[in-house]
């Protein structure tokens, strides 16, 4: 783990800059719950309460978020996007995702409508944000309920990435 050098002065605060460092650091790192990252806390020796934990994720979990961030690999130049149809709670939502050629997800959007000016937009967001990929694989997927039969097979559309 590494402590962001530009880390907000913590004068005042009870517990050692590395703790509550550490603490944020993991929340954001590995997606913990406060409840989380308490007990990993209680386990190295460190006595403090989820409410503690959450007051310093809000007051510095932002910086921790885009240090975190900065910190990813560079994505291959083959990406992967899928668009699926899922139920959450009894209520049908589309999922697009997007996945480099090693596997890392690049991003996530769940929205309860199938939208084609989102999914544009989507794709927009990670070509500003990664760079145009060379190959752009295009997957979508139905998911498939209890009473439909399991022979289905996703669309699959391959297209090239032209400058």
């Amino acid at each position: 783990m590494n402590i962001p050098a530009d880390l907000p002065h913590l004068k005042g605060f009870r517990y050692p800059r590395e703790v509550i460092a550490y603490a944020v650091w993991a929340y954001h790192r590995f997606a913990m719950s406060t409840a989380d990252v308490e007990d990993l806390l209680a386990e190295r020796g460190v006595i403090v309460s989820r409410e503690t934990v959450r007051l310093w994720v809000n007051r510095f979990g932002r910086h921790f978020a885009n240090c975190n961030r900065r910190g990813r690999p560079i994505p291959n130049d083959k990406w992967h996007l899928y668009e699926v149809v899922i139920t959450i709670r009894g209520v049908k939502h589309w999922l697009w995702r997007a996945i480099d050629a090693s596997g890392d997800t690049l991003d996530i959007l769940v929205q309860t409508r199938r939208n084609a000016k989102a999914s544009r937009r989507f794709f927009g967001k990670l070509t500003a944000q990664f760079g145009q990929p060379r190959v752009a694989i295009f997957r979508i997927n139905y998911a498939v309920t209890s009473n439909q039969s399991v022979n289905y097979r996703p669309k699959l559309t391959t297209v090239p990435i032209r400058d």
